[in-house]
């Protein structure tokens, strides 16, 4: 009983010191869109605990301070966009950054009221306890970037699309029922001509695509309506915003294709070493025997098998006695 309570009151007591620190260069950053507190190992500066701006020269202050204190890697949380310009500093400056998600840091036990986000961080941090999600390369990141504008591009061009049914439906114009995409050559033709002022129907359908399924006499029918003055001017405004987002979406195409050409330039292809087959000889192995020499092999070793019933022989019971 004596043994046990010695060793319970030990183990309070190395639970009360601090836990000594396996990697003393690590730091922690705690980041916000009009402030950035930053700590550093309390060894290393006068003031281990400091707080900054988020404007640029303020990011450079951060780097600068982190370097001055002999700090080689980084813990920071990724949460919305504003950690990206700050990352890139740090990259830049041969930092090793572990970028945490901030669900699992607030699931890790053990923490004070008193120890500031920052502070908690680079603790973590510093015991091995934070796992970093990955980011790619820049060249990889850069093309992502360009390719989520394109995507949410696409997704409001096919917002103004429906304002452009709409308004056709206003005016009971139900061109959109008998072609498959306004955007197409046909659908832009017809459009771009009710724009240009023109009403008749039948002048409208023979502006018709040849591979378009609809017949002329369909199309026609489809183009005759009720030409509001609002509805044409929700109309031309729809299609005018339209157009101007499919050409955003052909500048962002060109500059993927430049993103692609220097992956491609950056990427090395390594071929796969040519397969090699020793034979048996060469690796002191025996060779092998025919099928046919093995099966002749094992039936000459199978004993002769005995039939209990043919007379004049024993049987097997009368042999084991």
């Amino acid at each position: 009983m004596k043994e046990h309570k010695e060793a319970e009151a030990k183990t309070k007591s190395e639970a009360s010191n601090p836990m000594q620190e396996p990697n003393p260069d690590a730091a922690g950053i705690d980041l916000s869109p009009t402030e950035i507190w930053v700590a550093v190992p309390p060894q290393r500066a006068q003031n281990a605990v400091r707080k900054f701006g988020a404007f640029t020269k303020d990011l450079n202050a951060i780097v600068q301070w982190l370097l001055e204190s002999g700090v080689h890697t980084v813990a920071m949380e990724a949460t919305g966009v504003y950690w990206i310009p700050l990352y890139q500093l740090l990259e830049e400056a041969k930092l090793q950054i572990c970028l945490v998600n901030a669900r699992h840091v607030k699931n890790v036990p053990g923490r004070k009221s008193d120890v500031r986000d920052c502070q908690w961080l680079q603790y973590l941090h510093s015991v091995g306890l934070l796992l970093g999600s990955f980011r790619p390369a820049q060249a990889i990141c850069a093309t992502r970037s360009i390719w989520r504008y394109r995507q949410q591009l696409l997704s409001t061009a096919g917002q103004y699309i429906q304002h452009v049914q709409a308004a056709l439906d206003q005016m009971n114009i139900k061109l959109h029922y008998v072609i498959d995409d306004l955007s197409g050559l046909t659908g832009r033709a017809i459009i771009e001509a009710i724009l240009g002022g023109q009403r008749d129907p039948v002048q409208l359908a023979r502006l018709r695509d040849k591979r378009i399924q609809a017949a002329e006499s369909t199309i026609a029918q489809a183009l005759a309506g009720d030409w509001r003055k609002e509805h044409l001017f929700v109309l031309q405004r729809a299609w005018e915003s339209h157009q101007q987002i499919q050409q955003q979406i052909q500048h962002c195409d060109k500059e993927l294709l430049e993103y692609t050409r220097e992956l491609e330039a950056a990427t090395q292809v390594i071929k796969p070493a040519k397969t090699m087959r020793l034979k048996a000889q060469l690796l002191g192995a025996q060779p092998e025997s025919s099928p046919k020499a093995k099966s002749h092999a094992r039936g000459a070793r199978k004993p002769a098998r005995i039939n209990p019933r043919a007379p004049g022989k024993r049987s097997w019971n009368a042999s084991l006695e």
